[in-house]
């Protein structure tokens, strides 16, 4: 039994050891250190956001680095004590053993959470695809799924702007989703999604297929430079539909911006004012044209962000079958449960998990 656990303990320190590198842990050492002097400087609470942002960096560093070093300690401490414990107190380094690959599991979270913006808020667009009112229901579905999947996590949602559909639904939605590697989850996400059901709009009862496109983009800080000329945007604003109460039925407060050199549309309509809509919508435009200059400079744009394909048959990542039978399956992974109504009311984490780990094999 004690050539097993040598074995386990072996394993689980080689895993912690290439989680350390993965984290960059000695990185993130040096980055506490500097951060701490920058919070003992004359006039660090001048500016508040400032502050505020130095603070969170602190302490998602701190959180990452003790979390992976009390995993490791634990490690050596456990590798020591079965060399000298006797045969009945096997059973208990086994039990600390298999806390230890809980504790292991819940750190390649952190792994799997490491590219640059993962820790960011998300910008989701959901659009209506092929299958009109049909398409425009599954768009308002995936809505409602986001909406209670960020619902269990404590993540705020803000909707900036939404199209409703003729008859049913929504043709298409934007929204803010702010919470800790809100990001992270959510790119695995992006990508056509089908739907398989018996439709309730036809008389005859039929069976329908309808699609939907999600895309995520993270919510760029303003230290990232992103140069938008004035006179490259086209701004037009008109009477809001959305949500602000009666103040938007009364001014021209949403805003459209167009970026004339790129095409890009973005339009706010959620907040009270015309110029708190302004600044939301020119936020969003600079996520967008940073994504876009980032898939520019790779070397193979497909491989990153995805061969750009159209929102039909054929093209999706991941299917939701409500008939004849209930699956839902990710078609990049492999991933499946076939409790589809749990995953329609926001039980998705299985799929973003399984997503994450094969992204992470695909890098590495």
């Amino acid at each position: 039994m004690k050539d097993e656990l040598r074995r386990i303990l072996k394993e689980l320190q080689e895993k912690i050891g290439l989680f350390g590198r993965l984290l960059s842990v000695k990185e993130k050492e040096e980055q506490i250190h500097k951060l701490q002097l920058k919070m003992s400087e004359a006039g660090f609470w001048d500016n508040a956001q400032e502050a505020k942002k130095v603070i969170t960096q602190l302490k998602n560093a701190k959180e990452t680095v003790e979390s992976w070093r009390r995993v490791a300690e634990k490690i050596s401490e456990e590798k020591e004590l079965l060399e000298i414990c006797e045969d009945k107190d096997l059973p208990e380094v086994e039990k600390d053993i298999s806390f230890l690959e809980k504790e292991l599991n819940n750190l390649e979270f952190k792994v799997l959470l490491s590219d640059r913006f993962d820790s960011s808020n998300a910008i989701v667009e959901i659009n209506s695809g092929a299958g009109g009112t049909e398409a425009c229901d599954w768009a308002s579905m995936l809505f409602r799924m986001y909406s209670r999947w960020a619902e269990e996590k404590k993540f705020r949602i803000t909707v900036l702007n939404e199209l409703k559909g003729e008859e049913a639904g929504i043709k298409n939605v934007t929204f803010v989703v702010e919470g800790e590697f809100a990001y992270g989850f959510l790119k695995a996400e992006k990508g056509v999604h089908r739907l398989v059901r018996i439709s309730p709009f036809d008389a005859n009862k039929r069976r329908h297929t309808s699609f939907a496109s999600v895309d995520v983009i993270p919510e760029i800080s303003q230290d990232i430079e992103i140069e938008i000329k004035p006179e490259e945007l086209k701004i037009d604003t008109f009477r809001s539909s959305g949500a602000g109460g009666q103040h938007v039925n009364v001014t021209d407060s949403a805003v459209r911006i167009t970026h004339v050199p790129t095409g890009i549309i973005v339009t706010c309509q959620n907040e009270r004012s015309q110029y708190q809509n302004k600044q939301r919508a020119l936020a969003v435009l600079k996520a967008k044209l940073y994504e876009q200059e980032k898939n520019k400079q790779k070397e193979n744009i497909e491989k990153i962000s995805g061969e750009k394909k159209k929102i039909e048959w054929g093209s999706q990542i991941r299917s939701y079958i409500l008939h004849p039978y209930l699956l839902v399956k990710d078609h990049r992974t492999g991933c499946e449960d076939s409790n589809a109504s749990a995953v329609l009311s926001g039980k998705i984490d299985k799929f973003i998990y399984e997503y994450l780990k094969y992204l992470k094999s695909q890098n590495d």
